[in-house]
């Protein structure tokens, strides 16, 4: 035998063998990754999750009427007020679906209406303003003569006769019970408010409106 030939037999191992028969050599072992294996699993679980989601989502809304600007009680509803969404409906509201969307326009909010809240029929009227027995008088206010509160469209209010600029004393100052209808900031810096009063008052309250001696206070709002 020659070197080379003892050489290479020296580098080179001989397979196992078992009672004289040569056993196969093992194959290479394959490295497995249960991290990674488990991340796509969840990966596939989640989009499959979301995926159903959409779908029963998108298959049971339903479009209704949302409010869009706000709008306080007592005022006209205007169309622009307005906007239709789509939704997932919860049987206990009785939400005003969007076929109906023409109808509301013209009518009064029951309630203040939140820019995003949904319209239930609950918060809309056709009542109309005044009513029998009532009169709508506009009075014009200073900030000096009006609460830092701001004032909402059904407050009730006193309205209260005050002394003049002089001091004077008002013989027979007015004392009137109202009702706001809607509140109007002028470019003025004055605050005119819609009240609402008995028709029998409306022209004595009209008529000491421009002396600007008029103040208004508001009452518990507590119901």
């Amino acid at each position: 035998m020659s070197v080379l030939s003892l050489k290479r037999t020296q580098e080179t191992p001989a397979p196992e063998s078992v009672n004289g028969a040569r056993t196969p050599a093992r194959p290479p072992r394959i490295r497995r990754r249960p991290l990674l294996l488990a991340g796509t699993i969840a990966a596939f679980l989640v989009g499959g999750l979301g995926t159903a989601w959409l779908f029963m989502t998108s298959s049971a809304s339903t479009e209704v009427v949302a409010v869009q600007a706000g709008v306080q009680r007592g005022e006209v509803i205007d169309r622009d007020d307005l906007a239709v969404v789509r939704v997932g409906l919860d049987p206990s509201l009785d939400v005003v679906l969007a076929g109906r969307i023409d109808e509301i326009p013209g009518q009064r909010a029951a309630t203040d209406l939140v820019p995003g809240s949904l319209l239930v029929t609950a918060s809309v009227t056709d009542q109309v303003v005044p009513k029998t027995g009532e009169s709508l008088v506009g009075v014009a206010l200073a900030p000096s003569m009006l609460p830092a509160e701001p004032l909402l469209a059904g407050d009730r209010v006193t309205i209260v006769e005050t002394p003049g600029a002089q001091g004077e004393v008002v013989t027979a100052p007015i004392v009137m019970e109202a009702v706001v209808s809607q509140v109007t900031i002028l470019e003025t810096g004055d605050t005119k408010v819609d009240v609402l009063v008995p028709s029998g008052k409306a022209a004595e309250l009209a008529a000491r409106n421009g002396t600007g001696r008029l103040a208004l206070v508001l009452e518990s709002r507590e119901r």
